[in-house]
């Protein structure tokens, strides 16, 4: 700073018109580093998106990579959808906020989590812990077992109690209670372990077992203990208190780690914050105004939530415009397939009808008369409520559209094919009836989802046209020659 104060007002003057002259120019290079490429109905959008999104969609691995002219095409219509899914006001949905916000705090929630934070929650977990634990401690028992269970005869009780008790006779006498528990212990986690169990705090066993450990003294040993799981002989091996928090403290942080605490943690601060503000903040407030500050700071995290917000729209307009709407209009399906029939001609016949297996000779007749005259997608149902009502399964149905090698009986008796069928155990009488379709399907729930297929590309492309229509869209080309080259 001294040598500013030597240079005079000369030099002052001219840093000044410096510093000026920068600031100035400070909005123009930033829209230089990231200028527009598009506008969609009014509204700019950057290269740093598009770039975003041509490079995720056409990244390693795609089979169908686009350059960028080709993409951008896709990218508009993107952008499209999502103004006319904008405009129905799809984003005011209840379930569209709740989904989104969902995913935001996902992205947003760990910048709540700090040092401290952990460091409270280790502490509320140790303070719960010890105040369970109270004053009688831990135990390190170990126990021989012999199971025993609970609807035991009173013989099989008397058996099991002799046992024990003669086991309990001969740790008296000196037998070695670790090698016992290995030998003859019926807990066969604890009895690898020479009947060692790890630390216990109260409420964590069965009462029985927990009022009779906890009434020894390290290196006691209880007389036979009768539980719900059978007769136990406990040896106390070790007693003691908690210890102190900074002694658990790194264990209690990984067990943190372990559970996913930081989400439980990352609430309960924005929740202190809603309750310091006296009624000035929302949870919804807090982390809008979060992820605008940490989108504005990183653009990967700016790109992925604004991607995933446009992306449920996306879906949401898509579903009621062209997939749904699709998949419920019998009648736009039967007039598509009605004025496009010749394109789902087949070069070999298809065989429409039931390959069905039946008890009793009567029965192969009774079928055919049960579905003769209805409509082909009624057949199942007449089939199932005729035959295999009040759960007596008369017979065995296969019904389709079936092509030669798709099913061996039809196969033998529609086909004439030399070929083997398998017997349907407990169905031995075999039968198909339907018609044989040489040219093509005669109707369009013969090849439904070909149609619908094909249904949906078409509205899309109507309503793709329509909304180039309604929405303006310019494109800076020079802007676009630079993607990926800047």
């Amino acid at each position: 700073m001294s040598r500013i104060c030597f240079w005079g007002n000369r030099w002052l003057g001219m840093a000044m018109l410096f510093v000026i002259s920068c600031l100035l120019s400070c909005p123009a290079m930033a829209q230089g580093n990231d200028p527009v490429i598009m506008t969609v109905n009014g509204k700019p959008v950057l290269r740093s998106e598009f770039e975003y999104s041509y490079n995720k969609n056409n990244a390693e691995g795609v089979i169908d990579k686009k350059t960028v002219d080709e993409y951008v095409d896709l990218f508009i219509n993107y952008k499209l959808k999502v103004e006319a899914a904008l405009d129905a006001h799809l984003d005011t949905m209840v379930s569209f906020k709740q989904e989104f916000a969902t995913y935001r705090d996902q992205q947003v929630l760990p910048s709540f989590v700090t040092d401290e934070g952990m460091l409270a929650e280790a502490h509320a977990v140790y303070d719960n812990t010890k105040k369970a634990i109270g004053p009688q401690g831990l135990i390190m028992p170990a126990h021989i077992l012999l199971l025993l269970k609970q609807n035991a005869s009173k013989e099989e009780e008397r058996t099991a109690r002799e046992r024990i008790d003669s086991i309990y006779q001969a740790l008296l006498n000196g037998a070695d209670f670790a090698e016992m528990a290995k030998k003859v212990s019926q807990d066969p986690g604890s009895a690898r372990q020479g009947g060692l169990l790890p630390w216990i705090q109260p409420g964590q066993t069965v009462k029985e077992f927990e009022d009779a450990a906890y009434a020894l003294q390290k290196g006691e040993m209880s007389k036979p203990v009768q539980s719900p799981f059978g007769f136990h002989i406990i040896l106390m091996k070790d007693r003691k208190q908690l210890e102190p928090f900074e002694e658990l403290k790194d264990d209690i942080m990984k067990f943190l780690e372990a559970r996913n605490a930081s989400e439980h943690v990352a609430r309960n601060a924005v929740d202190e914050m809603v309750a310091k503000s006296n009624g000035a903040l929302t949870r919804e407030r807090i982390m809008e105004e979060r992820t605008n500050e940490l989108s504005a700071k990183d653009p990967e995290l700016k790109n992925l939530i604004r991607e995933y917000y446009e992306g449920l729209l996306l879906y949401e307009i898509s579903n009621r415009t062209v997939w749904d709407k699709a998949a419920k209009d019998d009648a736009g399906l039967a007039a598509y397939f009605k004025k496009n029939k010749k394109k789902y001609k087949w070069d070999e016949p298809r065989y429409k009808g039931i390959a069905y297996h039946v008890k009793e000779q009567g029965d192969v007749k009774a079928v055919k008369n049960s579905v003769k005259g209805l409509s082909f997608d009624k057949w199942a149902d007449r089939l199932r409520t005729t035959f295999n009502k009040d759960s007596v399964i008369r017979i065995r149905v296969e019904k389709g559209l079936f092509k030669k090698g798709d099913h061996a009986l039809i196969d033998k008796m529609v086909f004439k094919k030399d070929t083997t069928v398998n017997e349907v155990k407990g169905y031995p009488i075999d039968a198909v009836y339907g018609k044989l379709l040489k040219k093509g399907p005669e109707e369009y729930e013969d090849v439904r989802s070909l149609v619908t297929s094909d249904y949906q590309e078409m509205l899309e492309k109507e309503w793709v046209a329509e909304l180039r229509k309604r929405y303006p869209v310019t494109v800076d080309r020079q802007v676009l020659s630079t993607v990926n080259k800047h």
